[in-house]
């Protein structure tokens, strides 16, 4: 019982006139120390002026409100740091394979598997004006077999001129393939970061010495390959356009290896010199 209660039981019971008025008063307080035994009181918490480094969620709350109308807010379990920190920091989601997430240069497209951008739609007319373009008869050549070709420095100019230095690429999808005689590789053909072409390419070698330059060469073999989807010296692969090259332009002659003696047909261009080494016209 507090003291401001007993001090006003003392003083009813001073100015009582009978036994049952105390009685009464005895009863009433009594009644009111039962009511206010449970009761906590109210406190008031300091606020906490500063800013938390770490947004924190609050854990799982229940409220209980009273017939007075006043509403109790009991928290059910303690803060958890770690847990709170990791869900208020948001996850960044990682990028489909061949996606490109705009503003975001951390994230870059993985072109050993990716198919990004193909067939999405076709390059500007002036562009596409460059890679369709004929090709000149003066930039063919023929090599000895018959087999007619564009020397890989004409498509790396051709690509330079359509999208300019720096706005295509070749990216490798595989590893490097070393055989006994010849090297490989696949490589995709990338233009204003999108993929245009996927081709394998190959070059043999006599010596381990020279599979370095092999695989230079095997990177331009895949060059050519792959600028076959994008139209680029098309004729070189139709044989009508084959056949008229090589009867206006080329020649078949008799050539003597000058080790061996050994004689065999080889073709060279008419405006070029007579054959020297190893084959002698």
């Amino acid at each position: 019982m507090s003291l401001f209660a007993r001090a006003a039981y003392r003083a009813a019971c001073s100015t009582a006139n009978n036994h049952s008025q105390r009685t009464r008063l005895t009863t009433a307080l009594r009644n009111y120390a039962t009511a206010t035994r449970g009761h906590t009181p109210r406190t008031t918490a300091k606020l906490n002026t500063k800013k938390p480094l770490v947004d924190k969620a609050p854990a799982s709350t229940t409220a209980t409100v009273d017939h007075s109308g006043h509403t109790e807010v009991d928290d059910v379990g303690a803060y958890e740091p770690e847990a709170v920190a990791t869900a208020s920091t948001p996850t960044q989601q990682s990028a489909f394979v061949g996606e490109l997430q705009p503003g975001n240069e951390a994230l870059s497209t993985d072109w050993s598997r990716s198919y990004y951008g193909l067939s999405t739609q076709a390059f500007p007319k002036e562009i596409a004006d460059v890679l369709l373009a004929p090709i000149d008869g003066e930039d063919i050549e023929i090599k000895p077999d018959g087999l007619i070709y564009l020397p890989e420095i004409k498509y790396r100019r051709i690509l330079n001129k359509a999208f300019g230095p720096g706005g295509w690429g070749l990216a490798p999808r595989t590893e490097t393939n070393v055989g006994p005689r010849v090297v490989s590789r696949e490589y995709a053909l990338v233009c204003l970061g999108r993929l245009v072409g996927i081709a394998r390419g190959e070059q043999e070698y006599f010596d381990p010495s020279g599979i370095p330059t092999a695989t230079e060469a095997c990177k331009s073999n895949a060059l050519m390959r792959c600028c076959k989807d994008l139209g680029v010296a098309s004729e070189l692969w139709d044989p009508r356009f084959i056949r008229n090259f090589k009867d206006k332009h080329c020649v078949e002659v008799w050539g003597e290896h000058v080790t061996t003696k050994k004689k065999k047909k080889l073709w060279r261009r008419k405006d070029q010199p007579k054959l020297d080494y190893p084959y002698k016209e």
